[in-house]
């Protein structure tokens, strides 16, 4: 059941800060019609369907394959432990294949998109596909009001800026204040965080005069709020989509794996930059995901990284979206 205190939930204190919308972008939601629910083909893939009123599509910035699940999950366990549970699932047990998936969520007034992947950097490796993916989804990316970037790292914020200039020409941007406050510090320097920091410069520092800093509770437009989810990066903020009485929650990268962070959430995972804050940030945000049964987009499960979770001692587990959106 969905309650009015859900709204406004929030896993680490208040702060509502409200955001002025922007003006209406007359004539795209018509424009829309006509577009597919989902696609994939060489160069783009997307799945979109409808949240009440909303429509929201799932774009892959592509894929990227690594070794050694062990060596980014499980790290304070025995390497046997990692793989034995990816026995169980029918998975590999020496690699992985890591997605990445922005989120584009037309409200009718604004065209939000959350996230932007690894852009021009990450082409040569197969990813940076985000644009081309709007594209076949049937908008532009000059047609995107606002850009959200749940947290700084890398494969967030690589999208933003192509050649040196903005991609999202006519967009504002939103983020958090402690996370941009975090990264754009010269502390930085000399420290494992000093290459995100010099991402941070080139790629967001540049669009800070059209950048609204957030905290947590505060509205990026009506029926999209922020909610605080700090631990895989200092200032990690996630969002509850909610429109015509329907939720969803973009859960950005508070769960990297469907299957090694969600069944084992207490496992820590290399990427995140306070493990014991990240565990207790899973527990808390799943547990709500589970306890309501709203659906939650993943920025890095299986594409198109739409599901549930249920909860299954010591962790979740994941159940993919099938038709659920469709009827």
């Amino acid at each position: 059941m969905i309650t009015h205190s859900l709204k406004r939930r929030t896993l680490f204190g208040a702060g509502a800060a409200a955001l002025a919308a922007p003006s209406l972008l007359g004539g795209i939601a018509n424009a829309q019609e006509s577009a597919e629910k989902g696609a994939m083909t060489d160069d783009a893939a997307f799945k979109s369907f409808r949240l009440g009123t909303f429509k929201v599509t799932v774009i892959s910035d592509g894929t990227r394959a690594s070794e050694n699940p062990h060596e980014t999950y499980g790290t304070n366990q025995p390497a046997e432990a990692v793989s034995a549970l990816l026995e169980q699932n029918f998975l590999p047990t020496a690699g992985l294949l890591n997605g990445f998936s922005p989120v584009l969520v037309d409200t009718g007034s604004d065209i939000v998109l959350f996230d932007t992947g690894l852009g021009e950097g990450g082409r040569e490796a197969g990813t940076g596909k985000l644009a081309d993916g709007i594209r076949a989804a049937g908008y532009t990316p000059e047609q995107v009001s606002v850009v959200v970037i749940t947290h700084m790292h890398g494969d967030h914020i690589g999208g933003l800026m192509e050649g040196g200039k903005p991609v999202f020409a006519n967009a504002r941007y939103v983020t958090g204040q402690i996370e941009f406050d975090f990264w754009k510090d010269a502390a930085r320097v000399g420290t494992p965080a000093e290459n995100g920091h010099k991402a941070v410069l080139a790629k967001v520092v540049p669009l800070a005069e059209k950048t609204s800093f957030i905290a947590d509770g505060a509205e990026v437009v009506s029926g999209i709020t922020a909610i605080a989810a700090f631990g895989h990066s200092p200032g990690h903020m996630i969002y509850r989509l909610e429109s015509d009485g329907k939720a969803l929650i973009l859960t950005a990268d508070t769960a990297n794996h469907y299957v090694l962070s969600l069944q084992r959430p207490d496992w820590e995972v290399r990427f995140d930059m306070d493990k014991a804050a990240a565990g207790a940030t899973r527990r808390k945000v799943f547990d709500m995901i589970a306890t309501d049964r709203l659906p939650f987009i993943g920025y890095h499960m299986p594409f198109p990284a739409v599901g549930f979770v249920e909860r299954q001692d010591p962790g979740y587990r994941f159940v993919p979206a099938t038709y659920q959106f469709d009827i």
